[in-house]
């Protein structure tokens, strides 16, 4: 019956059933998501699945997500489940971060980026220095003088384990002063929520985490942000100083993204960080990346592995450096 139409129609025809083929096939196919949470509540790995998670089921582009939070081993707790459960698990997506390669690479635990299946950076988070409301420290400035005077009067806390991404970042900072990275005098919490708690009882002076987490409480009017380590400040935090501007070169962004099982097959993976993709495009996710401060960082599959050996070795030199290894 199709011969009945002039050539022009006929092609038009095919040509459409072809591109809506095409589109089936590059649609992404994701019903559901378990995020899987190696630390506990309240800290970056939590607020980043949780965000994202929120964005995917808001916009529809995931029917169903849910959460899991396994504080342990620095982290290494959640990823040797998803490593023992990599059958059981073809539905879950583990966040990690940053300390996910400085932790293996200080032998933390076993396993490293390369047992799992790296499926795609999304956000980065700057670091920033915190202190309640009413501490003595009005600039980080002050604080810099404080610790060159006398390094073991300045308590950092952190919600990781020592020589992690929180401990480092402090180090790096006091280090651009002038002052000792290795006599930082780092307090370690599990997750970033017992460490700002530490924070507001007393037990630190100052608390080295994620710009994200930072705002939140700064918003309650709980702590002040003494400076933060991008190269330039953030449009949802513009009175919140970097470290460069104070006169202290040291630069600093924590990516944060997701990683599959290592049984998961290649077309799952690229499914999930199709997804992942899609998601910048939609008007949740704005508001949830402002809300946090959150910086754009999308390196999906290869991307992302070439770009996990390459941090491998840059933060290698830097641990090395600061003593860490």
């Amino acid at each position: 019956m199709f011969k009945q139409y002039r050539k022009g129609k006929s092609t038009a025809i095919i040509a459409g059933v072809i591109a809506a083929a095409l589109s089936i096939n590059v649609q992404a196919s994701v019903d559901n998501i378990h995020f899987l949470v190696p630390g506990g509540a309240g800290g970056g790995w939590d607020s980043t699945a949780r965000g994202v998670g929120e964005v995917l089921s808001k916009s529809e582009l995931v029917e169903q997500v849910s959460y899991e939070n396994m504080s342990g081993g620095g982290g290494g707790k959640a990823i040797a489940y998803l490593i023992q459960t990599a059958e059981q698990s073809t539905d879950t997506l583990m966040v990690n971060s940053t300390p996910i390669v400085i932790r293996s690479l200080a032998k933390v635990f076993p396993q490293s980026f390369r047992d799992l299946t790296p499926v795609a950076a999304t956000i980065g988070d700057y670091a920033a220095f915190v202190v309640p409301k009413d501490s003595k420290y009005q600039s980080f400035t002050d604080l810099v003088e404080q610790y060159n005077n006398d390094p073991r009067s300045v308590s950092v806390a952190g919600g990781s384990a020592r020589g992690s991404m929180d401990h480092l970042v402090a180090a790096l900072a006091f280090k651009a002063g002038g002052g000792d990275p290795r006599q930082v005098k780092y307090l370690a919490y599990d997750a970033g929520g017992k460490a700002m708690a530490g924070l507001l009882s007393g037990e630190t002076q100052v608390l080295s985490t994620g710009l994200s987490e930072a705002l939140t409480l700064a918003a309650a009017g709980e702590v002040r942000i003494l400076a933060m380590t991008g190269e330039e400040r953030s449009p949802v935090a513009p009175n919140v100083p970097t470290l460069k501007e104070l006169g202290y070169d040291a630069t600093f962004v924590n990516w944060r993204g997701f990683f599959g099982s290592p049984e998961i097959s290649q077309a799952r993976a690229k499914e999930y960080a199709q997804v992942l993709g899609e998601m910048y495009d939609t008007p949740e996710w704005k508001s949830v990346r402002d809300r946090y401060g959150w910086t754009e960082i999308y390196k999906p599959g290869d991307e992302f592995m070439h770009f996990l050996e390459q941090q491998e070795k840059e933060i290698g030199a830097l641990m090395t450096e600061l003593g860490f290894m």
